[in-house]
């Protein structure tokens, strides 16, 4: 006897002929679907998070009309969903106070629904995360599919790059190097298409991780947004997924921890974002997978960055894509025994299989591993009395002769006294001084706001000063640059040591002894500990309460207390 067709999950909702069948078939009917595609064939859905106000995934509904193409060719039943979407570019006080929030709505969007698989549609650079979070949860077949980079920025014949140039520019404009109309012309310059930062920024990191971790087809990370092959990978991603659902093969199966190991490796050779920190680690933790803080020391630390691509480098994602995009990157750590090629892809080869013969065309842009951009790239983990938890830094985009620092900090208390403090020519600062900024945590914004690299005093600026050491419980943009400590834990909110240093105050950074030292007595601390008191938060309601009531901190993923885990979709019960 031949075997019996699999049953999928959905056939829950449309299979037989109950009353409860007949009302999910008849209402979905409504919107011209034939008969036939309640067949009990697989049901795939397209989770989307097309928003015009997230102009880095406004063209991903046009994304999804090629993922339908390929499911529909597979055999499958495409059925598109909208999540929240995070715009960087747009949302206050910062897109990561609702990474959470979305991970939550696609969560419960896929379990509620008759899904036997889905397509996670991504790009602005929360988005990411948010719909990994939240489809590890479920554990159903998944497949990610980011939405591009822009094409290059241009101004006046020469390259720039979003995020990147914005600082550049703007410090340029402080030093008095730069006219306000000059500074504004290069606004539609550098935004010249469809697509996310073209820079190694958090959105093109996270496209990168996507293909590292092997739930994204190749070349997921770097092929432009309006590149035509884009729309082919988004139409081969949606013939895949059937297959997937088929063969029952779950997103915990392909995110192993060797696909997280393999992650951090290479995004230590892209010299990617530092904000991949704490979304692998939120995202791995979903799924029970125990990835930590020392894990990217251990793992990234002997990396060495070989892309020379922006911000810590020279060019930016199209030409990384036309060099051979990430395959070639990661046959390089292959070749090194930097990558467990065994590791399992959605694809359907193994992730050594993959970029076993992957071409590189331009040494410029993807180097070589004996001549590198950074000897040591990978994300630099610091801990001290100043970090008992953590805090990090990313050498590829530092001065390395502030690598090794001494100084007098300069302290502010929050974002509002740095920019009432910062350009006050009193200041008593010089450019051997630390600045460090308190409440700007996941509790303490909340949300943990992007404000981390902090702009330079503008008579430093004029005097030829290009870089500080700074130190903070915020994050940075990917697309930022400098010799910044970021993520500091405990965070001042939660009544971390930063929450005690004062004017005045010897800081020690020592990022090759891994070394952050706030050099006052532990007598002297606790004195400042018992004149202290935490924040009360008023005027904090609704969904902020309850960020800053269950928010873990930075070294822990910021995730939610009560997210962490597999909770898988189930079947719930019927609705009438």
């Amino acid at each position: 006897m031949a075997d019996e067709p699999r049953k999928y999950r959905s056939t829950s909702w449309f299979g037989g002929a109950g009353k409860n069948a007949f009302m999910h078939r008849s209402w979905m009917k409504n919107e011209g679907h034939p008969p036939d595609v309640f067949d009990g064939r697989p049901v795939i859905g397209i989770c989307n998070t097309w928003s015009e106000l997230t102009p880095c995934n406004a063209h991903l509904r046009t994304i999804a009309e090629h993922v339908k193409r390929g499911v529909y060719e597979a055999g499958g039943f495409p059925l598109e969903f909208p999540v929240m979407s995070l715009g960087e570019s747009n949302m206050r006080p910062t897109a990561m106070l609702f990474r959470n929030l979305a991970s939550m709505d696609v969560e419960e969007s896929i379990r509620s629904n008759p899904i036997d698989g889905v397509i996670l549609l991504v790009g602005c650079d929360k988005t990411t995360p948010a719909l990994l979070m939240g489809a590890a949860s479920c554990d159903l077949p998944t497949i990610a599919v980011s939405g591009g980079p822009m094409l290059n920025g241009n101004f006046r014949g020469k390259a720039i790059g979003s995020g990147t140039h914005v600082w550049k520019f703007y410090e340029d404009v402080k030093a008095g190097r730069m006219s306000v109309d000059d500074f504004l012309a290069a606004e539609q310059g550098q935004s010249r298409s469809a697509g996310s930062c073209m820079t190694m920024g958090t959105a093109s990191t996270m496209a990168s991780m996507v293909e590292a971790l092997g739930i994204g087809m190749p070349d997921n990370a770097a092929i432009p947004a309006v590149d035509s092959r884009r729309a082919i990978l988004a139409q081969e991603s949606g013939r895949r997924i059937v297959q997937l659902v088929r063969d029952d093969v779950k997103m915990s199966k392909i995110l192993v921890r060797e696909a997280f190991e393999n992650a951090i490796r290479v995004n230590g050779a892209i010299g990617g974002s530092t904000n991949a920190v704490i979304h692998l680690i939120a995202v791995a933790r979903r799924l029970g997978v125990d990835l930590s803080l020392d894990d990217w020391d251990k793992f990234g630390r002997d990396v060495p960055t070989i892309v020379d691509l922006m911000p810590s480098g020279r060019y930016l994602m199209e030409d990384f894509y036309y060099a051979g995009g990430l395959r070639a990157v990661m046959r390089v750590l292959d070749e090194h025994g930097l990558l467990h090629g065994s590791a399992p892809s959605v694809a359907g080869p193994t992730i050594g299989e993959i970029v076993a013969d992957a071409p590189n065309y331009n040494g410029e842009v993807i180097r070589s591993f004996e001549e590198p951009l950074t000897p040591q790239g990978g994300i630099a983990v610091l801990r001290g009395n100043l970090a008992p938890g953590g805090a990090v830094i990313k050498p590829s985009a530092a001065t390395e002769a502030l690598m090794q620092h001494r100084g007098r900090a300069v302290v502010f208390e929050t974002i509002e006294h740095y920019y009432k403090r910062i350009d006050d020519p009193d200041l008593d600062i010089d450019a051997s001084c630390i600045m460090v900024l308190k409440n700007c945590g996941p509790k303490g914004y909340p949300g943990m706001a992007e404000v981390g690299n902090m702009p330079l005093p503008a008579k430093l600026l004029q005097q030829g000063v290009t870089d500080m050491v700074r130190i903070s419980d915020a994050r940075m943009s990917g697309t930022a640059y400098g010799t910044v400590v970021l993520h500091t834990a405990p965070e001042a909110a939660a009544g971390g040591p930063l929450a005690l240093v004062r004017d005045g105050d010897m800081i020690e950074l020592d990022v090759a002894g891994r070394r952050l030292h706030l050099d006052v007595s532990d007598a002297e601390l606790e004195a400042r500990r018992a004149e202290w008191s935490p924040p009360t938060h008023e005027g904090v309601n609704g969904y902020q309460k309850l960020f800053v009531e269950h928010v873990l901190q930075a070294d822990e993923g910021c995730d939610f207390d009560f997210l962490l885990g597999k909770r898988e979709a189930g079947i719930p019960r019927h609705s009438h």
